[in-house]
């Protein structure tokens, strides 16, 4: 399963797209943000939506802090963090720190993605896609921040 989550970062950066979306289940689904361009159902749609990553000149995708939740033999619930670097024609730069949220099968070809969910924990000046953000508890009634880190 680590491998999945590797090929995926490596297809995605070489713009590698039909093999990116041989890692998903044919009708899997892939929520990226609210807006409904960055979403698709079924590993083709997934294939063509990621087309628009070609706007960028490069990119590299990290994933750390892995955690594996199974749900019997042949079922995973995964979340990973995800750092992503983008780099446009201009030498500009925008980077992007989340969440990928995963729901993982057995199928006779391997696992393979049926979900991922995106998340953001936050980004760099350069990144304006919408994506929804990490849910976030709100400081307890009456705190105040320390006069520190200011």
């Amino acid at each position: 399963m680590h491998d999945l989550l590797v090929d995926y970062c490596l297809y995605l950066d070489r713009m590698e797209l039909q093999s990116l979306a041989a890692l998903f289940t044919p009708d899997c689904v892939v929520v990226y943000g609210e807006d409904p361009r960055l979403q698709s159902r079924g590993a083709s749609a997934l294939a063509g939506s990621l087309e628009r990553m070609w706007r960028w000149s490069r990119t590299s995708h990290h994933l750390s802090n892995v955690r594996f939740a199974f749900d019997g033999e042949d079922a995973a619930n995964v979340i990973s963090y995800v750092m992503a670097w983008h780099e446009r024609d201009d030498g500009s730069v925008a980077t992007i720190y989340g969440q990928y949220r995963d729901r993982i099968v057995r199928t006779d070809g391997g696992w393979r993605i049926a979900e991922r969910r995106m998340f953001m924990n936050g980004s760099d000046a350069g990144f304006t896609v919408p994506i929804t953000p990490v849910e976030r508890r709100a400081p307890p009634p009456g705190w105040k921040a320390p006069d520190i880190d200011r």
